[in-house]
């Protein structure tokens, strides 16, 4: 087997027995590309010099002859001296490569897919995965305007586009929806005059049950055709639209062979390769972490992250670390050095992303670092470009997820549950337009928490029970912890399970809500495990031992509480322990931190209620 390996569908490069070779001429390079596109045909000298030069000079062949012996020597390093080439051959008129398909990215990529015609779907999916995996960014790209390279990269931007949409096709017939998605997102962001990939991609998100999905993509594609492009829509994209609309069965996947869905998926998932693994199993994991799995969700989130970046390939990074479009309705991350480590790798994607990506996948990635941000850091401006760029694209499912992001977001003050619940309102109305049902919880776990800030617990409680309603419908379990803390804080129902997939209500928060209580009823202070509130509890605890020197020593050194659900509750608390103890400057602190809040209740996580915040102010 041929130890030289060449590289045309990206830049320009070479590399003998896994080594990179130094091709540090473009000369060198250009004289490379145009022999690869020549497919081992002989290109003559005369036009070498023709493709090379605009105005030739007089030793144009000399230094053609030059070029060529270099570029041997180079692709050919181990050959002895004064032995014929066996790569680049010196024919009648001019020169030719000798390699066989294998062994030049190009080549190979066409032979795959000539074959890939006579084979089952199976083997045909896989083929034209490996075939698309080949590309490393635009053939010839150094070379775009070299008349040689402007027709072949005309060319092969056709083919590609075609293996995209025939891909996407072999992938709906297998009954892998989901893998479509990806694949044509960016597909129609580059060829949005392809109605082949509009209507494949709207036919995949009907299949993934994105019925409301389906119809705004075509509504999109008929506007991109007409009035940017100046294009009628053609008849299949109507066609699709009218059966969706009808729910046609035709649409639908074939019958069940006797296997379960889950199974069949997981057994094709298993015949495809790497990658197309990988973005299974990302597009999977938000399903199991609404559904409850949230520790299992987050291991295997962490592992996606790390082998998509082992590919090189930013774009499939971006879609990997982007594509958890898991809302967020506690604003304390679970596993903080998890978070830490998806930001930055969302950050260090989002720097290396080629010009060409699309839109939305950048708007997702904006909208996880903020979202992974929450409580730690200020990520305000990425909420706010991804909120923008999703309002510029009218995706209903991408702005939920971006408001979910500012959400987590909207506590850089006190006193802010007014523009939370606006926010959790938008949330909810797209949400319930585009059939968005985790979506809708959330909206509404965000306007439910709120409300309780804006002391309106009786439009708070009947959040509640629509949540409830939705949870037991769509089997989202884990949304009732929250109304049960809620009916257990502000309607005196009973203890609410622990909720074993959500820490941030394991720990700490049980006695955090009991202490909150006894202050807010002038009982006495129980002690417990405070967890990550330990700081901001443990000086009202020392005031109540009477170790006022130690009380007022603690709140001298404590830092400022987190800006997320309980900044109120923090800050009132500190409050409490500094009149108590005497501690006049962590007083002022504290009543400068909640003056903002005045109207509001210390509740803004429907799970602690220390009551009005005008009556600790006063």
């Amino acid at each position: 087997m041929n130890k030289l390996r060449i590289r045309v569908l990206g830049p320009v490069g070479a590399e003998h027995a896994g080594t990179p070779l130094r091709l540090s001429k473009a000369r060198h390079r250009e004289l490379l590309g145009i022999l690869v596109a020549a497919r081992g045909r002989t290109v003559s000298t005369r036009r070498l010099i023709d493709e090379l030069w605009e105005d030739a000079p007089p030793g144009a062949v000399g230094a053609v002859r030059t070029f060529i012996g270099e570029l041997r020597r180079l692709l050919e390093p181990d050959r002895p001296p004064r032995t014929p080439p066996a790569v680049l051959l010196t024919t009648s008129d001019g020169y030719a490569l000798r390699l066989s398909d294998d062994d030049v990215d190009l080549w190979r990529v066409e032979h795959r897919l000539q074959s890939a015609a006579g084979l089952g779907l199976d083997a045909r999916e896989r083929a034209m995965t490996a075939a698309l995996e080949e590309w490393r960014g635009s053939p010839f790209e150094e070379f775009s305007t070299r008349s040689w390279a402007t027709a072949e990269r005309a060319r092969l931007a056709e083919l590609r586009a075609a293996t995209v949409e025939q891909l996407a096709s072999a992938r709906l017939e297998l009954g892998r929806p989901q893998d479509v998605l990806a694949l044509l997102d960016a597909h129609i962001s580059e060829h949005p005059w392809r109605e082949e990939g509009w209507r494949l991609l709207a036919l995949a998100l009907y299949r993934c049950a994105r019925q409301a999905d389906a119809l705004a993509l075509l509504s999109r594609a008929r506007s991109t055709l007409r009035h940017d492009l100046g294009l009628d829509p053609g008849a299949p994209l109507a066609k699709l639209e009218q059966r969706i609309l009808s729910h046609d069965p035709s649409l639908d996947l074939g019958p069940d062979d006797g296997a379960s869905l889950l199974a069949r998926t997981v057994a094709a998932a298993g015949r495809t390769g790497e990658r197309a693994q990988l973005e299974g199993v990302a597009q999977l994991l938000p399903v199991l972490a609404v559904s409850g799995s949230v520790q299992l969700a987050a291991e295997q989130r962490m592992a996606t992250i790390a082998a998509a970046e082992q590919f090189g390939d930013p774009e499939l990074a971006a879609r990997v670390i982007g594509g958890f479009e898991v809302p967020g309705s506690w604003t304390r991350s679970d596993n903080p050095v998890q978070s830490a480590a998806i930001v930055d790798a969302a950050v260090r994607t989002l720097k290396v992303l080629p010009p060409r990506t699309s839109a939305r996948v950048r708007a997702r990635l904006l909208a996880t670092i903020a979202m992974e941000s929450r409580g730690t850091a200020d990520r305000q401006a990425e909420a706010a470009e991804a909120e923008r760029i999703a309002r510029k694209l009218n995706d209903p499912a991408l702005l939920c997820f971006a408001l979910s992001a500012k959400y987590q977001q909207t506590f850089s003050t006190a006193g802010l549950a007014g523009v939370r619940e606006a926010t959790g309102v938008e949330i909810i109305e797209l949400a319930v337009e585009a059939e968005l049902p985790t979506f809708e919880i959330q909206g509404r776990l965000i306007r439910m928490q709120a409300l309780c800030a804006l002391d309106d617990i009786d439009a708070a409680s009947r959040e509640a029970d629509l949540i409830d309603a939705l949870a037991a419908r769509y089997d989202r379990h884990l949304a009732t912890v929250f109304t049960g803390w809620f009916r257990w804080t502000f309607l005196q129902g009973p203890l609410p399970p622990d909720g074993d997939e959500m820490p941030g209500f394991r720990t700490g928060l049980p006695a955090l809500a009991k202490l909150a209580a006894a202050a807010r009823n002038g009982t006495e202070l129980p002690d417990g495990d405070f967890g990550p509130y330990e700081p901001w509890v443990r000086p009202l605890l020392l005031v109540r031992g009477g170790r006022l020197v130690e009380a007022r020593a603690a709140l001298d050194i404590l830092p400022e509480p987190p800006r997320d659900l309980l900044f109120e509750v923090s800050w009132s608390l500190i409050g409490l322990a500094a009149i108590k103890s005497g501690n006049p400057t962590m007083a002022r602190r504290a009543h400068a931190a909640l003056l903002p809040a005045i109207g509001e209740r210390a509740a803004g996580s429907a799970a602690v209620d220390l009551g009005p915040i005008r009556l600790m102010l006063a």
